[in-house]
């Protein structure tokens, strides 16, 4: 009851941000003249932009199954897919991405892949995924300060702010990869403290579960220290699925005839607007994302500004949904829990796995 309840709340939150986002970017113009303006642009630039939105979706497929088969799990590369489709269609529609890897979980449980496996590999996915933000925010703000002031203006702080939250994201977790001791005695301390300001219920099955969770973050240190290679591929694999996503803006600036500025200037502007709106808790960062576009852009797009967003982030974001919302009924028809590709993928597989990476 409380999932339905959740399920029609992230629902209606959509809906709501998506029509005051939409008022406020349209309110006062020309919609029929932004729409056949976004009609004539060049259809071959817009299903390159398209490829590019599939092949981020795979990108991340190919690091589920590299790390599987890294593991031991000889997993089908088709469900990896559809694991990829359904984990950013529900990011895509739930506050700060969260909703994406508790249904990736879901469906690899149901090809009986084991829970504490499966959140390994998913952590990692996750702090590579934000780390090469990071790692972008930072070059960005040291060689591209010219090119952040120039562009963002007034909303500066806006990356500033969204690079932070990264930064802190990334760090957090790597604290709870590599000092797992400490990070347990932080969250039973902050369990506690929620108890006695009568936040939560105290109930001794819910540090129970706690403290197992934890343990997982031990797991996931010892694989890092035995596969620093397969660390280093996830993490280059990640760099060019984002940044074949950042691309799609250039698309669209071809596929309107423009000229002058150059792919890695378009390309660079949107990796800020990804940097500065990943961790803000909306919806694909609905709102803020075309407030910046529509600062960052207007000298690349000038009066075609309107109708490249509209396609832009029509490609890039609700492109992105409707063809993960399609996927991921494949998905839930296709993996019905015949498959078994868990076997024997425990644990102890896993400290072996990672002893033998140690050895190699």
């Amino acid at each position: 009851m409380d999932s339905k309840k959740k399920k029609i709340g992230n629902a209606v939150f959509l809906l709501v941000v998506f029509g005051l986002t939409m008022l406020l970017v349209f309110r006062g113009q020309d919609l029929g003249a932004i729409l056949a303006t976004a009609s004539g642009a060049l259809k071959r630039y817009i299903v390159i932009g398209i490829v590019c939105v599939v092949t981020f979706i795979l990108g991340e497929s190919c690091i589920l199954f590299y790390m599987f088969r890294t593991l031991g799990a000889r997993v089908n590369p088709l469900h990896c897919a559809l694991y990829s489709f359904v984990g950013f269609f529900y990011s895509c529609i739930t506050p700060s991405a969260s909703g994406g890897q508790p249904m990736q979980i879901y469906y690899m449980k149901k090809d009986k892949l084991p829970i504490p496996v499966t959140t390994l590999v998913l952590m990692i996915v996750t702090i590579t995924y934000k780390a090469v933000l990071v790692l972008i925010g930072i070059l960005v703000m040291i060689f591209g300060r010219d090119l952040l002031h120039t562009y963002m203006g007034n909303l500066l702080w806006v990356f500033y702010i969204g690079l932070l939250l990264n930064v802190f994201a990334v760090s957090s977790m790597l604290v709870l990869v590599f000092a797992p001791g400490l990070a347990k005695k932080i969250m039973v301390k902050g369990l506690s403290i929620l108890e006695k300001l009568h936040l939560v219920k105290k109930k001794e099955s819910r540090l129970k579960k706690l403290e197992d969770s934890m343990d997982q973050y031990h797991e996931t240190a010892a694989f890092w220290a035995g596969h620093k290679k397969v660390i280093a591929n996830v993490f280059v694999i990640t760099f060019i699925q984002r940044a074949v996503l950042f691309t799609v803006t250039w698309w669209i600036y071809k596929a309107l005839g423009l000229s002058g500025y150059s792919f890695f200037t378009i390309t660079l502007l949107q990796s800020v607007i990804s940097v500065s709106v990943d961790m803000l808790p909306l919806p694909g960062g609905m709102g803020i994302s075309e407030t910046l576009y529509l600062t960052m852009f207007g000298p690349v797009f000038n009066d075609l500004l309107l109708a490249s967003m509209l396609l832009s982030r029509g490609i890039s974001y609700y492109g992105q949904m409707l063809i993960s919302a399609v996927m991921s009924g494949v998905a839930h028809l296709v993996i019905r829990g015949d498959e078994d590709y868990g076997a024997g993928l425990h644990l102890k597989s896993l400290r072996r796995k990672t002893e033998k990476g140690k050895t190699e």
